[in-house]
């Protein structure tokens, strides 16, 4: 009797432990490559402002599938979807290892990048039926988002360990044996799904072409802006392209009876705010790693191993805030938490890079690091937890894609940007390089200008977000929900 009455939240447990390392996977792999990135342009071949092409190409795919991906695991269930990223992302990680040249390794992040779009939103379906509203929930989304916010530190820390020991191609290589460790327990502990929902008949073609056309395309405009100008036709050009193909989008959304992303979804409060604080929130945070980087090592000439020590600091602030999530929410409300916690986030920028100085100290970085960290861990979390407030579990895929999608543009977007700005005026491929403190200046203004744009998102949340309502129990499961399978229980002997 006792055995059963355990059985059921120990597969439970086991089942979160497997989203957390997927969501684990997702996390490293973005920034996993940050520290490589002087070794891939040296042995590949890239210039200055082409290397960013590297993040910037997963970006491309991930941003652009994401709404996809979010539609495919409500409609034809979070399991399938799961297991079929992992796939995915295990065979272009290989790809990608294996690359001779910048072309072959920018379509192999790329794939990567669509890979995440189907992983992500599957990951967190599965735990937002897995989990009711309230306080199991945010339990459940403390710990997944700890072991985000961390896995996004920990990368910079694991490439460039593995870019020291076995070269950057083994950055990418990583993911191999993890994913093929997911699979196998994924096939055993995830629940199978219910019958599709509607199946692909009824699926709406042309809303996931624009969708996916016009996302990829204003990531890769904003993406190409520092290499071949903001005016080029390959900048401007395919972000007005991009552009209208999304207004399209909306208006094929408004027309037709089984749209990608119901419209209605953008009344909800929560979820519109909470996309266009992801988008800023995410401009500063891809931007943090990459101006980080550039300071340890062009700058104080850090080798991959020691500039990716900097970042467990970072890593161990993140996720010790993650784990601070539910309790936070729990006492201050959604409203309170997710202000504050971007206020600590950008003030953590800004004044990491504020204490860059030529021949600087690491110990001058740790005030913003810890701040960054704890902003960070927490913020991250929040995000997504706000994402699925007051949305139908048939719709939590989309709405979480949703949210991702304006993170991702929002990235590429704050990483195009603030590169150019961290980059003006200085010619890298000149007769004479520019002067490390030339290079430290345009970082402090670049991680300043971050700070402020997440200082912009707090007024946001400030002003515009209320606190939802709690969902009842009941509310939670309706027909049709691939809901886990519960293990018997016995009750009398």
């Amino acid at each position: 009797m006792a055995e059963s009455l355990t059985r059921a939240p120990a597969r439970l447990g086991w089942q979160l432990a497997l989203l957390g390392f997927s969501q684990l996977i997702i996390a490293v792999d973005y920034n996993i490559v940050y520290v490589a990135l002087p070794d891939i342009g040296k042995d590949l071949g890239f210039s200055a402002q082409s290397l960013q092409w590297v993040v910037s190409a997963y970006a491309v795919g991930y941003g652009g599938l994401l709404l996809l991906g979010g539609r495919m695991v409500d409609r034809l269930g979070a399991r399938r979807v799961w297991l079929t990223a992992m796939v995915i992302y295990g065979l272009s990680s290989l790809a990608g290892g294996l690359a001779t040249n910048p072309g072959t390794l920018i379509t192999a992040r790329a794939v990567q990048g669509m890979g995440g779009a189907l992983l992500f939103p599957a990951t967190l379906t599965l735990i937002f039926i897995g989990f009711p509203e309230g306080p199991q929930r945010n339990k459940a989304l403390s710990v997944w988002g700890a072991i985000g916010g961390g896995g996004l530190a920990a990368g910079s820390v694991l490439g460039g360990l593995f870019t020291d020991w076995w070269g950057w191609s083994s950055v990418l290589f990583v993911n191999v044996p993890l994913t093929a460790i997911a699979l196998v327990a994924g096939l055993v502990l995830l629940n199978a799904d219910g019958p599709a929902q509607k199946g692909i008949r009824d699926f709406d073609v042309p809303g996931a072409l624009l969708a996916t056309a016009g996302s990829s395309l204003i990531v890769f405009g904003l993406a190409s802006g520092p290499d071949k100008g903001w005016t080029s036709f390959q900048s401007l050009g395919t972000e007005a392209i991009g552009a209208a193909l999304l207004l399209a989008f909306f208006i094929v959304e408004a027309r037709t009876s089984s749209p990608l992303l119901p419209l209605r979804l953008l009344k909800v409060r929560t979820l519109s705010v909470t996309m266009v604080v992801a988008c800023l929130f995410m401009a500063t945070l891809s931007t943090g790693y990459y101006l980080l980087t550039t300071y340890l090592q062009p700058v104080l000439g850090y080798s991959p191993i020691k500039a990716g020590l900097v970042f467990l600091p970072l890593c161990i602030f993140s996720m010790a805030a993650g784990q601070l999530t539910a309790p936070l929410l729990t006492k201050y409300g959604l409203r309170k938490v997710f202000t504050g916690t971007l206020i600590v986030n950008g003030a953590g920028v800004a004044v990491t890079a504020l204490g860059m100085s030529v021949g600087g100290s690491v110990w001058a970085l740790m005030p913003g690091i810890f701040l960054w960290g704890l902003g960070g861990g927490v913020g991250f979390t929040v995000t997504f937890a706000a994402a699925g407030m007051g949305i139908s579990p048939l719709e939590q895929g989309v709405a979480s894609s949703a949210v991702s999608t304006t993170q991702q543009v929002g990235g590429a977007m704050g990483l195009a940007a603030l590169v150019a700005v961290a980059n003006h005026g200085l010619d890298f491929d000149g007769a004479t390089p520019p002067s490390a403190g030339d290079i430290v200046d345009g970082l402090q203004l670049a991680g300043v200008i971050a700070g402020a744009l997440v200082a912009v998102s707090a007024l946001v949340t400030f002003f515009f977000l209320k606190d939802p309502a709690p969902t009842p129990l009941a509310a939670v499961a309706g027909d049709g929900v691939d809901t886990p399978a519960e293990e018997p229980v016995t009750t009398a002997s």
